[in-house]
């Protein structure tokens, strides 16, 4: 027998809803996520919690409407049915209302399962029919942005997005950025340009490293410093960028995840590839110059107001190919280091209003502003 439901006294508050978010197992996606949160925020009081990689949660960590992160106790891809159910069953005493599951496979709707939340909403995906009971169909061309599709699931099924749609906006953890410069002896008297040469899908969404090696010149020519971030695997371009430029400090490989938000948010400005971190560079509303080689940023564009887009479009681009098909990835090595030089000054970075050659940026708003 079911049990009607009772509306609040006259003069009390509902009780909060609480959500669990399984979030996304990419950097960039999770930046982007927190519009959803942004969202379910704004159309009601509510305490959301996100099941995701442990690497993640220093991300968590810097958005004021996550109350807190759930680490995922397996690695990307690994399927786990037991630790799953195991998670699942220890999360049911929690009390959710609601599991919004942002991934599209079948083993990321386990948990919500298991943990018997009411609703559990997504988008169909592998198999997922039993799994979840809120289950929508994905219109690609009504929703053509990841973040699009991320947001939609904060309303029923078929209502129209807000507009504008929130942006994510990090907050930098202020106490650590001292002890980050002490640490690293960067100093304060020279503006810092963050440059991430990374991009985990593949070297056709890698700006050339003689590129980044020129730009630094020029840069450090100017007054500035260059930071270069990035995990252990962007080290040695990072070493080849900084050789024998004594404006250059390589620290990719060097810092967590959490302390390479809190040195972007100490910069003047960055230059990126496509990656994880030119989403959290865009986050922290940092002037941001984005490459884009064999990707498009149609679909995943840097979510920010001064964003300095740089892509050929070529006529084989965007290709979305790991290398280039032609093995000539053109698409990245005529975007020249004086054309990016020129895109910094149009971004307003002092001392380079005039800089660069006659190939001025591209400056793309985010769709969807005002």
């Amino acid at each position: 027998m079911n049990t009607p439901a009772v509306a609040p006294a006259a003069g009390t508050r509902a009780p909060a809803r609480r959500i669990l978010v399984v979030g996304p197992s990419w950097v960039g996606d999770m930046v982007m996520a927190q519009s959803l949160f942004k969202v379910l925020k704004q159309r009601g009081e509510c305490a959301i919690d996100v099941l995701a990689p442990g690497w993640s949660l220093p991300i968590l960590e810097r958005m004021p409407e996550v109350r807190r992160g759930v680490a995922m106790p397996l690695g990307h891809g690994e399927f786990g049915l037991g630790t799953r159910r195991a998670l699942g069953r220890s999360l049911a005493g929690e009390g959710y209302d609601q599991a919004i599951v942002l991934p599209g496979s079948l083993k990321s709707a386990l948990v919500p399962f298991f943990a018997g939340i009411r609703q559990r909403t997504g988008f169909r995906g592998e198999m997922r029919y039993l799994l979840l009971n809120d289950l929508r169909r994905l219109d690609q061309a009504a929703l053509p942005m990841t973040v699009q599709r991320f947001v939609a699931l904060a309303a029923p099924a078929g209502a129209p997005l807000p507009e504008p749609l929130p942006l994510p906006r990090l907050v930098a953890q202020a106490a650590n950025q001292p002890v980050l410069r002490t640490r690293f002896e960067l100093p304060a008297a020279r503006p810092a340009v963050a440059f991430m040469p990374g991009a985990e899908y593949g070297p056709a969404k890698q700006w050339p490293i003689p590129h980044f090696a020129a730009l630094a010149r020029a840069l450090g020519e100017r007054g500035y410093q260059v930071w270069v971030l990035g995990s252990n695997k962007d080290r040695a371009a990072g070493e080849a960028i900084a050789a024998g430029n004594p404006a250059v400090r390589n620290l990719a490989g060097l810092t967590a995840l959490g302390d390479a938000v809190d040195l972007l948010a100490m910069c003047a400005a960055a230059v990126s590839n496509d990656s994880g971190l030119m989403h959290v560079a865009a986050a922290l509303e940092l002037p941001l110059v984005a490459l884009y080689g064999s990707s498009s940023p149609e679909h995943t564009p840097p979510l920010a107001e001064r964003v300095a887009i740089q892509t050929l479009r070529l006529e084989c681009s965007p290709c979305f190919q790991r290398t280039c098909p032609l093995g000539h990835t053109r698409c990245l090595t005529d975007l020249a280091p004086d054309r990016i030089l020129a895109a910094l000054g149009g971004l307003g970075l002092a001392g380079l209003e005039h800089a660069g050659g006659e190939a001025g940026p591209q400056v793309v708003h985010f769709v969807g502003r005002s």
